[in-house]
């Protein structure tokens, strides 16, 4: 029966037939086009006024605004993650640490985060992508892709960046300033390769340090064209100068050889064996900072040993950082950055300059604008750093991140989360819960680990929000890291005979 109010043509209309608005919207009191939906009103109140409410509580959802993730698992509404967006209000601060089991998307999830956040007008920059995942990913934003490896392309981890190619065009002093700033941190890269296993296997001591330092600093008024590489240090320190005998405050050469021996030596060692025409040399291919997205892939490495993948990542993070760093401090880096640091236990143990970086980064980001994302399995990777001091540093950038975000991860792991990140038991029950499968599959059923794509999300210290990530197409095929393993074990030669 028809409703007396309905149009003519509202009565004709097939009961099945699709309703459109027009280009205008619906027509009526309250009506037209909208460019949003609104969120709704939110009341508050305390559990004597909503009595009838206690105890079946739920914790709100967070802001509908920037990065949208997938449905919360209770309540089936949008969950989003806006870690800079947040800052003052939700968190103190934009880092996003990312922990859970190997293989229940830790990558997925990051790069989702950054992928969106790269719409919304940041750069992704990828320092030392050791696995080659973000490679493609950045390819298909029409970024830049620098892959390290002999053969491949090189970089010179005392080049001076942007930085360095506006020093002519400056006033004398502010030329000087910049160029001390330029060589300090060379400086202190050196001091950070030379305390891995390829150079002395500690940080230099003072005397060694003033007389690297000194190198430095002549090696760069000897090559004032061009950006001096390690070489050129070397060749600073097997002829000394009267400046250097001064520093050292040596009065003959046998003297200055005893303090400087062990110092060329490891200097020498970064430019011979496993890491020859790596770092050794001119960068091959400048960093494009104008481009959406770099990465600089160490994938090249891995085939060399974990000491030469560390020597990679303090290069290449070296170099990078301080190119985006040094280009801001000219005006040239308008864009906040998001910076993924996956696989980070690699990372520390890299050496004691890595976990320097790291406290800084996640100390200033916020000042800075930058989004930091640390991915990890367990923080017994931080335990695993060989100084009581690096521990301690390592320790704290769990505590700088105010955005937790939890997949699968055994209840013993959870507890270690505790210890820094009170949860409560509901939220360890039900991060707990994702671990592990409840059947094994033999009876040929499609099986699928049951923590894939969920996420706990512990904003400071509000309830944890369950989601699941939704995934697109095009992301399905970006985000796979599981295709060296789902091709080996579709083989035929991975087959078992009863």
């Amino acid at each position: 029966m028809s409703n007396a109010k309905d149009t003519p043509a509202e009565q004709e209309r097939p009961l099945n037939a699709r309703v459109i608005a027009g280009a205008r919207g619906w027509k009526g009191p309250a009506a037209g086009r909208a460019g949003h939906v609104e969120t709704g009103s939110i009341y508050l109140g305390t559990t004597n006024q909503v009595a009838g409410l206690y105890p079946w509580m739920q914790a709100a959802g967070l802001p509908a605004e920037g990065v949208p993730i997938g449905p919360d698992l209770l309540t089936g509404e949008m969950e989003c993650i806006d870690p800079a967006g947040w800052v003052g209000r939700l968190t103190s601060n934009p880092g996003v640490w990312i922990q859970g089991q190997p293989g229940v998307g830790k990558s997925a999830i990051a790069k989702r985060i950054a992928t969106w956040l790269v719409g919304y007008g940041y750069q992704l920059l990828c320092p030392g992508d050791v696995k080659g995942e973000y490679s493609e990913l950045v390819r298909r934003m029409g970024g830049q892709v620098v892959r390290v490896g002999r053969g491949m392309d090189r970089i010179n981890p005392l080049d001076s960046g942007p930085l360095g190619r506006k020093l002519h065009t400056l006033p004398h002093a502010e030329a000087e300033r910049l160029r001390a700033e330029i060589n300090g941190r060379r400086g202190e890269f050196l001091h950070a390769l030379l305390a891995t296993t390829h150079g002395l296997g500690h940080r230099p001591v003072a005397a060694e340090s003033t007389a690297l330092s000194s190198a430095i600093r002549l090696a760069d008024q000897l090559s004032r064209d061009r950006d001096p590489v390690i070489p050129d240090v070397i060749s600073v320190l097997r002829a000394p100068t009267g400046e250097l005998f001064d520093r050292l405050m040596v009065s003959d050469e046998a003297e200055y050889i005893s303090l400087t021996r062990q110092l060329v030596a490891a200097l020498e060692n970064l430019c011979d064996g496993p890491l020859a025409g790596l770092f050794d040399s001119a960068t091959t291919t400048p960093l494009d900072l104008d481009s959406p997205a770099v990465s600089v892939d160490l994938q090249p490495l891995l085939g060399a040993g974990d000491a030469v993948v560390a020597a990679g990542l303090l290069a290449t993070w070296s170099y990078s950082y301080a190119a985006v760093d040094t280009a801001r401090a000219l005006g040239r880096a308008s864009r906040p950055v998001v910076l993924p640091l996956d696989e980070l236990w690699r990372a520390l143990r890299a050496g004691p300059g890595m976990v320097d970086a790291l406290d800084g980064i996640t100390r200033l980001n916020r000042s800075k604008g930058e989004v930091s994302m640390m991915v990890t399995h367990s923080l017994r990777d931080l335990d695993a750093l060989p100084t009581e001091e690096d521990r301690a540093k390592a320790s704290g950038l769990m505590e700088r991140c105010d955005t937790l975000v939890l997949a699968a991860m055994p209840r013993s792991e959870l507890e270690r989360v505790d210890a820094q990140r009170p949860l409560t038991d509901g939220e360890k029950d039900i991060v707990a819960s994702w671990s592990s499968p409840a059947t094994t599959g033999a009876d040929g059923s499609t099986m699928v680990h049951p923590g894939r794509g969920k996420y706990l999300l512990k904003i400071g210290a509000r309830v944890g929000v369950p989601v699941q990530l939704m995934l697109t197409p095009a992301e399905l095929d970006l985000y796979d890291t599981d295709a060296a393993i789902r091709a080996h074990r579709e083989s035929p030669s991975t087959e078992v005979v009863a």
